[in-house]
């Protein structure tokens, strides 16, 4: 007896068990698809859900261990430790050091991250007896690379409950979703943890604890967390030059630094056609357009240097793209196929509104400054309004075209 049929004997065998869901997701991870067609009207594919999952994430990886270094570099570098990297392959930055304190800071928040999201998973499958849905393999590597670093494991662990019942399990599971996930779990994180979200001590390593060592009276050096865009936004001095924003060497979340790595992944995401080249290329002219919009206002002398406004509005309209996590949700947020546009006008559409919202977001919020997830939460909510104007103008024209050939 084959091993397809042990398996399907097996099943049949414990097809009323609470349990058989979990087994079959297990068994179908790295094997096989749970289900398969034999119809000759199909066409079949060796790639499912899982598969096109695991392609994203192996789009991911590389920033998550860019990310592992990135917080040891930026951790001993805040401590006055090593010297600059001075860019991407510099001798200071890809050490055993960096990586060891970043695989020790980084690591427990992907499995946190996991563990949590795929244990609701689970049990919502087991309640309701159907298969295992395979959704949050992406949303659980995405989840700790738009974080901070230092994020306590616990409020994490809080947000993604909050995220996967909430922001999925609630409107039917995966595919029925309104909202991407990942981004709600960094909502609930901003709106219920804010000083964790937008401080400026809590993008490095050890950069809070040492704060609160020197308010009780230590005498430590002190060392700084601060974002891009955060300095711009409370008006102070960026000492990180474009290149340092290009190749990642920067305080933020422990995934969207390095904009050469989220360019190649958008890359890869855009040759196996799971990434939508019209919404990331749409969000980022919308981006570049508010910018430049911006840029015309403060050339214009309509706003006083004094305005809190005039950081963020000075930055030349092309930095934007590489401060802050504009990219990183524009690759992989905004081209969620769940929760975008499906239609090709609805995509430009779509996108370009994320990318124009984000950085209006950016610079009339100096308490957030980093609005591409609020933005992409905003559109995920009219994407089926866009689709739906856009199919009904094509019917329309279609109607005035056979209008005119019948007439």
């Amino acid at each position: 007896m084959g091993l397809k049929e042990k398996l399907h004997n097996f099943k049949e065998k414990n097809k009323d068990k609470k349990w058989l869901p979990a087994f079959s997701a297990l068994h179908t991870f790295l094997y096989l698809p749970n289900e398969t067609t034999h119809g000759g009207t199909h066409i079949k594919a060796a790639d499912d859900l899982k598969r096109t999952m695991n392609t994203v994430i192996m789009a991911l990886v590389p920033c998550l261990i860019f990310g592992m270094f990135n917080a040891g570099y930026q951790h001993y570098f805040a401590l006055g430790e090593i010297e600059s990297a001075k860019g991407f392959l510099g001798a200071s930055f890809w050490t055993l050091d960096n990586l060891m304190v970043g695989v020790w800071q980084v690591l427990p928040l992907v499995i946190v991250s996991y563990g949590v999201g795929l244990g609701i998973e689970f049990l919502f499958a087991i309640i309701k007896g159907h298969e295992v849905e395979e959704g949050y393999l992406v949303t659980g590597m995405l989840v700790p690379l738009i974080v901070p670093v230092d994020i306590p494991l616990w409020m994490l662990a809080v947000a993604v409950a909050f995220g996967v019942v909430i922001g999925k399990e609630v409107f039917g599971g995966t595919g029925m979703n309104i909202l991407n996930p990942a981004l709600t779990i960094r909502a609930f994180l901003f709106f219920a943890y804010p000083t964790w979200m937008s401080g400026d001590k809590v993008w490095v390593h050890g950069a809070v604890a040492r704060d609160q060592a020197i308010a009780a009276g230590e005498n430590l050096d002190a060392i700084s967390g601060e974002t891009i865009l955060g300095a711009y936004a409370q008006g102070n001095s960026v000492v990180y030059d474009y290149w340092d924003m290009f190749w990642g060497l920067i305080p933020g979340s422990v995934g969207e630094t390095s904009k050469f790595l989220i360019i190649i992944g958008a890359l890869f995401l855009i040759f196996t056609k799971i990434g939508s080249w019209r919404i990331i290329f749409s969000t980022l002219i919308g981006a570049l357009t508010m910018g430049l919009i911006f840029n015309f206002i403060v050339d214009s002398g309509w706003i006083a240097e004094t305005s809190k406004f005039y950081g963020l509005m000075s930055v030349p309209f092309w930095q934007h793209l590489i401060i802050g996590s504009i990219l990183f949700g524009a690759v992989y947020m905004a081209t969620d196929p769940v929760t975008a546009s499906q239609t090709n006008k609805g995509k430009w559409i779509y996108g370009f509104l994320i990318g124009f919202i984000s950085i209006m977001i950016r610079v009339f919020n100096p308490a957030y400054p980093e609005g591409v997830f609020l933005a992409i939460l905003l559109m995920n909510v009219f994407a089926p309004t866009i689709d739906h104007y856009v199919v009904q103008g094509n019917v329309k024209k279609r109607m005035k075209r056979l209008k005119v050939k019948t007439a």
